[in-house]
């Protein structure tokens, strides 16, 4: 099973991921484990970041594939809009998904003011995640489609007033309908 949580920075992606993980007894690979060796080495949204960014995704797929089939993968990601990048990031998920079903897409959101909240927490930077309140505004003002909208098995969620934990649980009651 792959479950990607994908919802804009703030949303609180990897802090459900990570109660997800322990309810399902999986693993979580978010997403700036991925992009932090590209963040420290490359010029972001340069050809080398890109590249960097592929070649561990690749290395990540090929360890989930390894792990014992019954075994869920929690991912978190940011992806929105459409374009080559984003096409290029989607596929390999998705590819992923399909080696290793059910391939469930949770969409994460919240209000503005919880997003802004969020987004500005200081433990934000151990991740090198962006704490800018204004990203949040212009995020949600933009409202781009999430990847994974046409995903069979697709879970839309407003964790506003929810506990890490209450979405957590939220997300494994649905996945236990699949």
């Amino acid at each position: 099973m792959i479950v990607v949580l994908n919802g804009y920075p703030g949303v609180g992606k990897l802090t459900i991921g990570r109660k997800l993980a322990d309810l399902l007894d999986g693993k979580l690979l978010d997403i700036h484990s991925v992009y932090n060796v590209a963040f420290a080495l490359t010029e972001f949204k340069s050809p080398e970041f890109r590249e960097t960014v592929a070649k561990v995704e690749t290395i990540a797929h090929e360890l989930i594939l390894k792990l014992p089939v019954g075994q869920p993968v929690v991912l978190t990601t940011v992806l929105a809009g459409s374009g080559e990048w984003g096409d290029e990031e989607w596929g390999r998920i998705v590819a992923l998904g399909q080696a290793r079903p059910p391939f469930c897409v949770v969409h994460v959101e919240c209000s503005l003011e919880e997003n802004i909240r969020r987004i500005q927490l200081e433990e934000r930077d151990m991740k090198r995640k962006p704490r800018d309140p204004e990203m949040a505004k212009r995020n949600q003002s933009e409202a781009k489609t999430l990847y994974g909208g046409d995903a069979v098995n697709l879970l839309k969620i407003d964790t506003t007033g929810m506990t890490p934990s209450a979405s957590g649980n939220a997300i494994r009651n649905w996945l236990r309908t699949i």
